[in-house]
């Protein structure tokens, strides 16, 4: 039985941690920007799912209109993303630790934002995220042996069915052969008439929607509530998965992911009092990683100019 835990635990962590650092190494991939306000958009996320979804539209909100909510909470949150990216990001962008600098101020203006407008709009500043009570989504199906919930299932095949049209996105469209061409060469691509500014904007939009429904989906298939300060492990998160996988491969993010949730999974199961250090595995992860191969799994090493 614990094998079987193990398994489907990790898979399912796996594939919303790969979606989450999806976000982070494609406006890194595509723009060379390292947002540290990507856990941000997680924490929005979930709260803009809890608001639209359960405040104004009350508990017994039907699973369809959930998924509605889900679409709208990450399309609010992407336009938050690439607004941020214009107003703030864009004036500094080529200096990295300018941008480095102003990311994590954005992420503390909107942790403060939410506390300021959360925390006196409801009396629960703290609401826990989850699907319609009584819906399938709450009940259980046994995989294995194991009693699986089903918004757990949920949560894994809309991680992969994303990550799969977002491979399609790039591969197939005008817009994704774009993003190609700029993460390869920026002044080729400009030379060729692709507007890098309004991609950036769009990148960064897409960045922190992925970013926000992996904060929802993991809100609705655990027991975390919504925290204005929640942000902070799904960026330490990203940027261990990133590191493992190599920094701009999305094929590395995929991987990653799977490796840290099964990693997390392993170590909550088999080490006494393993659930309490579980948070520190992506850190142990990328430390070993930075010191035994710098360039990650499919990344290229950075070398510091002489």
């Amino acid at each position: 039985m614990l094998i079987e835990e193990i398994i489907l635990f990790g898979a399912i962590s796996g594939g919303v941690y790969a979606l989450l650092a999806l976000g982070f190494t494609l406006i890194y991939g595509i723009s060379g920007i390292t947002n540290l306000a990507h856990g941000s958009f997680y924490m929005l996320g979930a709260y803009m799912f809890h608001i639209l979804g359960f405040r104004l539209l009350g508990s017994d909100t039907p699973v369809s209109t959930s998924f509605v909510v889900l679409i709208l909470a990450a399309l609010i949150v992407g336009i938050i993303g690439s607004v941020a990216y214009r107003l703030a990001i864009h004036p500094v962008l080529g200096d990295e630790v300018a941008v480095m600098v102003v990311t994590v101020c954005l992420a503390l203006i909107f942790q403060q934002l939410v506390l300021l407008i959360v925390g006196l709009t409801f009396r629960d500043p703290t609401p826990s995220v989850k699907w319609p009570p009584g819906s399938f989504l709450t009940t259980s199906t046994n995989i294995l042996g194991v009693n699986l919930e089903n918004s757990k299932i949920l949560a894994f095949a809309v991680s992969l069915g994303l990550f799969g049209c977002l491979l399609v996105f790039i591969s197939k469209t005008k817009i994704g052969k774009a993003m190609k061409a700029v993460s390869q060469d920026r002044e080729i691509a400009m030379l060729m008439g692709i507007n890098t500014k309004r991609l950036y904007m769009l990148t960064m939009a897409l960045s922190a929607s992925l970013a926000a429904i992996a904060g929802i989906l993991i809100t609705t298939s655990t027991t975390y509530s919504a925290l204005a300060p929640m942000w902070r492990y799904p960026l330490a998160l990203s940027f261990s998965i990133v590191i493992l996988g190599g920094l701009g491969s999305i094929k590395g993010s995929l991987i990653g992911g799977f490796i840290i949730g099964y990693a997390e999974q392993t170590v909550a199961n088999t080490v006494p009092q393993g659930g309490a250090i579980v948070g520190v595995v992506p850190l142990i992860v990328m430390v070993l990683v930075l010191l035994l191969k710098p360039k990650g799994l499919f990344g290229k090493r950075i070398e510091m100019e002489e």
